[in-house]
């Protein structure tokens, strides 16, 4: 067995040799966005230097960064396992290109048809949908989730299906509860009832592979700065829909799906990141090529990669998991039971702490030096039907493959800290919201 190194792989993000107050930063807010290794940063530097054009021009700048921006589509397209460079699409974020793609989608749509979305998603799941069905007299259906769990109710999924669904929307991990839904499971079901399926994966991307192609899903969306590259939105499609739809665009803009002058540094940068994960791979994925399907060249190291990340992160979420659960006051949001995790937990805990607000929380751990996120986390919806929207909503702890298992220690001894120091009657304070 090849041990991960995760302190060779530290080395390459230089953000983590950042302290505070003396002490070296714990960065816990991976699912608000992870930092970037030095060959991102390189990388788009390289691309201002050498590369700094538009597209189409018949000159050295423009032709170089023509070549990045092809470069870039076929790694996302290994990262995505899709079949075609044509199938990626680039844009502002996901939530922007949601809304776009909602758009077109609609606009092929009937009064009276539905849109089936979930309380687990994050509002750029939900709200684009809404927002269609109410402009072209369209029906939304939701399905609910197990309070209890934090998991997708499928009685309610399957009853939200009917004859008049056109598309479901879903997420493959909830950004907030770190939920694993049963992605292919709901692709079949909805594609039973004769449904487009349409996945947001932004939380699932750092932690584990993705193969579009295998899940058979018509649109997978998911973003860069969740996995180690700059702010940039990513969109799959299948390439008979995204020919077919009709889209809103500018007359002469180079492509359907890509409105304006794409971000092509931010391209690059999303590239380099790709690159690093393949690097992942090829040092410590070869325990893990049994498990990756049948692919060869760059998608067989990238789903390694992300194999082995998975793995080194989840023998440290439990690490975690028993920790919290030994501090009393503590309660864990979500599927806790350990013989679940490995199919239905991404390694970030949602968790409240009787007596503190998760405000409070997070500035008391702010000040220590380790960073987490509080609030909704823009999974509104979510939140409100935990009844937590009133009090603060959650404190997010993330893990990514660059936190160590000293990282959580500290992290567990603050947190035992703050709960021990709680007063039986704490105002609640409404947090900040991350995506």
């Amino acid at each position: 067995m090849i041990a991960f190194d995760v302190d060779v792989l530290r080395r390459e993000f230089p953000a983590l040799d950042l302290e505070e107050g003396g002490e070296p930063v714990a960065l816990f807010d991976g699912p608000g966005g992870t930092q970037v290794p030095r060959r991102v940063i390189d990388a788009m530097s390289r691309y201002y230097r050498t590369s700094n054009a538009n597209e189409g021009g018949a000159f050295g700048t423009s032709r170089r960064s023509d070549a990045a921006v092809l470069e870039a589509r076929a790694a996302m397209a290994d990262f995505l396992g899709a079949r075609s460079v044509q199938e990626i699409k680039f844009g502002q974020s996901m939530s922007s290109l949601t809304r776009h793609a909602s758009r077109s989608i609609a606009a092929s749509l009937r009064p009276g048809d539905e849109i089936v979305v979930t309380t687990l998603d994050h509002e750029a799941n939900i709200s684009p949908w809404r927002l269609v069905a109410e402009d072209r007299g369209l029906t939304v259906r939701t399905v609910d989730i197990r309070p209890e769990d934090g998991t997708l109710d499928l009685d309610s999924f399957d009853a939200a299906l009917s004859g008049r669904t056109k598309l479901v929307a879903f997420g493959w991990a909830s950004n907030a509860l770190g939920t694993i839904n049963p992605v292919a499971e709901l692709v079949r079901r909805a594609h039973v009832a004769g449904a487009l399926t349409y996945v947001d994966a932004v939380h699932w991307a750092p932690h584990g592979p993705i193969d579009v192609d295998a899940l058979g899903t018509d649109f997978l969306v998911c973003s860069t700065y969740k996995f180690f590259g700059p702010h940039l939105g990513v969109l799959f499609g299948r390439a008979e829909l995204l020919d077919r739809l009709p889209a809103y665009k500018v007359r002469p803009a180079h492509d359907r799906w890509e409105t304006g002058t794409p971000n092509f540094e931010g391209i690059v940068g999303a590239a380099a990141a790709i690159e690093y994960i393949a690097s992942v791979g090829e040092r410590f994925g070869a325990p893990f090529v049994s498990l990756a399907g049948r692919v060869t060249g760059r998608r067989l190291i990238l789903r390694t990669g992300m194999l082995a990340i998975r793995s080194y992160e989840m023998t440290l979420f439990e690490r975690l998991l028993a920790g919290l659960q030994a501090i009393p006051g503590v309660r864990v949001w979500g599927v806790a039971d350990r013989a679940r995790l490995a199919s239905e937990r991404t390694p970030t805990a949602s968790i409240t702490i009787r007596g503190v607000a998760p405000r409070a929380a997070a500035e008391a751990l702010g000040r220590k030096g380790i960073a987490t996120w509080d609030g909704d986390f823009y999974a509104q919806s979510l939140v409100e039907r935990l009844g937590l929207a009133d009090s603060g909503g959650l404190l997010r702890l993330g893990i990514v493959h660059y936190n160590t298992a000293a990282e959580v220690d500290r992290l567990l001894g603050a947190l035992a800290e703050i709960a021990g120091s709680a007063k039986p009657a704490a105002v609640a304070n409404v947090g900040a919201s991350s995506g």
